[in-house]
C-alpha cells in the first residue's frame, strides 16, 4: 500500500507545469496600464503654454495701444493773424493732427483747425473760408494744403521780414549755446537769411568771448552747421571749467 501511494505521488507530481523562476523586475515594474497613466501630455502642455503666450501678447499689444491713442499733445494756442505767429501755429497743426487726429476727413480737420481761429482779421476771414467750403467753391485734398493756405493767407510778404527783424535781435546772454542756436534756427527759418550773411549773424549774436575764440582759431569753420557744433563745444567746454 505504502508503495502505490508513492507511485501515485509521483505521477501527480510529474503532472504540474513547472512555475517560471521568480526575479526582481516581478515585484518592482508596474503594468503597462499604470505607466501610460502617469506619463505627462507634453503636446497638451505645450499647445497650452503657447495659447496663454499668445493672449498675453495680445494683451499688452492693446495695451500700448491704448497708452499711444491716450498720447499728451499740446493744442495750438488760438491764432488772431499775427503773421509772426502763423508758422508757429500750423506747426502745432500739424503735430496735434498727426498724433491725435488719424482717420478723420479732411473736412472734419479743417474745421477743428478752423476752431482755433479767432480775432481781428483772422476772423473774416475764416467766415469766408466757411462760407465757400459749404458752397463748395474750396476743395483741399489733405489738411496739408489746407495749412499751407493758412500760411500764405497770412504770413504774405511780411513773414520775411517779420522774421529777420526777430533774427537781427536775437543774443545768447546767459542762455546755453545748445538753447541759443534752436531760437537762432527758428528765427532764421523764412527769414530770408543763407550763406554768409546767416553766419555773420549768428557769430554777432553770440557771447564775445565765444566769438573771439572761434575768430583766432587757426582753422575756422565754415558753414553754419560748422559754427553750430563748434560753438556748442566752447562754450560746454566753458562753462565745465
Amino acid at each position: 500500500m505504502e508503495a502505490e501511494s508513492n507511485v501515485g505521488l509521483a505521477l501527480s507530481t510529474q503532472s504540474l507545469p513547472t512555475p517560471p523562476p521568480l526575479t526582481p523586475s516581478s515585484f518592482s515594474s508596474p503594468p503597462p496600464s499604470y505607466k501610460m497613466s502617469q506619463q505627462p501630455d507634453y503636446p497638451a502642455i505645450i499647445r497650452r503654454l503657447q495659447e496663454q503666450i499668445t493672449t498675453l501678447s495680445k494683451q499688452v499689444a492693446g495695451r500700448a495701444g491704448g497708452e499711444a491713442a491716450g498720447l499728451e499733445v499740446a493744442k495750438p494756442q488760438v491764432f488772431d493773424g499775427t503773421p509772426s505767429k502763423v508758422l508757429g501755429f500750423v506747426t502745432a497743426c500739424k503735430l496735434y493732427g498727426k498724433a491725435r487726429m488719424r482717420g478723420v476727413l479732411v473736412e472734419g480737420q479743417i474745421q477743428w483747425v478752423l476752431s482755433y481761429v479767432q480775432g481781428g482779421a483772422a476772423d473774416v476771414w475764416k467766415e469766408n473760408v466757411l462760407e465757400e467750403l459749404e458752397a463748395g467753391e474750396l476743395e483741399f485734398k489733405t489738411i496739408g494744403e489746407f495749412l499751407v493756405e493758412v500760411k500764405r493767407e497770412f504770413g504774405g510778404g511780411e513773414e520775411e521780414s517779420v522774421k529777420a527783424a526777430e533774427l537781427r535781435k536775437l543774443e545768447q546772454g546767459g542762455r546755453t549755446m545748445e538753447e541759443f542756436i534752436q531760437e537762432f534756427k527758428r528765427a532764421a527759418r523764412g527769414s530770408g537769411y543763407e550763406g554768409r550773411p546767416l553766419v555773420e549773424e549768428f557769430k554777432r549774436g553770440m557771447n564775445g568771448a565765444i566769438r573771439r575764440k572761434l575768430m583766432e582759431a587757426e582753422n575756422q569753420p565754415g558753414s553754419i552747421e560748422q559754427w553750430y557744433r563748434r560753438a556748442m563745444a566752447l562754450d560746454r567746454n566753458w562753462r565745465e571749467s
